[in-house]
């Protein structure tokens, strides 16, 4: 069977709006914990959008703006770079209540269908191995691009990879992987860094985990084929929250469901629903079942979800005082 998986790097602009999003809900529940927010963050070139609302106790010590700007900055896009967040013009239409958020976090505020899955085991963190791989190279890629082999490169990018799964054995057979490279980087030095990176990882991989058969000789690969790639981030491309949700979840074997994970405080129920139900489906398969997916559907105002299923390959157990209950203490 071909599997597919495709996994984009902290700069792509759609993951720097999802960090930034993130970043403001963190700094808002961090001094008020049943604070409220939902955050919307677009980019284009140097201009950058922050929308949606907050309900906080009392003030952050730092505005969204300054949340913002070093959220960029922490991934990579500072002078150094092609794009300086430095120079970002930030407009901030963000509604903010100085008050009590649990007048939105402490009840369902919204209908949503949670979809949580499990598969395999802990050596792949349950994930399809695909979507596992793929990860696991735009995390090593990343880290090359701050401190390593890469340093200087990035850190937009994006991958995309194929495997055979046969039986209990897994075949990679492609790599493409598109970067954003520094002005003197030259795409065939790029090229040769890429492919070390990625072998140095598969290798330490495999060592671990003997299912994966390929050798990397037999692995194909493309880097940038269209050409060098410098203007990265936002100046080569648009991005907005919540773009990335088979990403952010297990990629295009699994539904999802639906809501993002991004962006909103994490007793709104997209966040706590997919959140409960994958520990639900982890447990399962780690007492039984080969894979497992739970699925949830919530209503407004409604604190138990309305409808609980359960879909298990072969037996595993329902996890023990679920906390169903939207109310209920984490």
């Amino acid at each position: 069977m071909i599997r597919y998986s495709e996994v984009v790097l902290p700069g792509h602009p759609d993951k720097l709006c999802d960090a930034i999003a993130n970043s403001i809900i963190e700094a808002v529940t961090s001094i008020d914990p049943v604070g409220y927010g939902h955050i919307e963050v677009s980019v284009w070139d140097y201009h950058m959008w922050l929308t949606g609302g907050v309900v906080i106790a009392k003030p952050l010590p730092k505005s969204f703006e300054e949340i913002a700007r070093e959220t960029a900055i922490a991934i990579g896009y500072d002078a150094s770079n092609i794009f300086d967040a430095n120079k970002m013009e930030i407009r901030n239409t963000v509604c903010t209540e100085i008050g009590d958020g649990r007048k939105y976090t402490g009840y369902v505020t919204d209908q949503c269908i949670s979809v949580g899955w499990a598969g395999y085991d802990d050596k792949v963190d349950f994930l399809p191995p695909e979507h596992f791989l793929c990860r696991r190279f735009a995390a090593a890629v990343t880290e090359s691009c701050k401190k390593g082999l890469l340093k200087g490169n990035g850190p937009d990018g994006k991958f995309l990879i194929r495997i055979r799964e046969e039986g209990n054995e897994w075949h990679l057979e492609h790599i493409l992987t598109t970067i954003q490279q520094a002005e003197s980087s030259s795409l065939t030095n790029l090229t040769l860094k890429v492919f070390k990176t990625l072998e140095e990882e598969y290798r330490e991989i495999q060592s671990k985990d003997p299912r994966w058969k390929s050798n990397w000789d037999q692995v194909e690969g493309l880097v940038n084929p269209n050409g060098p790639l410098v203007h990265g981030g936002p100046l080569g491309d648009n991005g907005q929250t919540g773009r990335k949700l088979v990403m952010d979840y297990y990629g295009p074997r699994i539904p999802i469901g639906g809501g993002a994970l991004y962006g909103k405080d994490p007793r709104h129920i997209d966040r706590f629903a997919s959140r409960k139900n994958r520990e639900a489906a982890i447990h399962a398969v780690k007492t039984g079942a080969k894979s497992c997916m739970v699925t949830t559907c919530y209503a407004p105002n409604i604190p138990e979800p309305v409808d609980i299923r359960f879909d298990m390959e072969g037996r595993g157990e329902r996890l023990p005082n679920m906390h169903w209950n939207h109310n209920a203490k984490d």
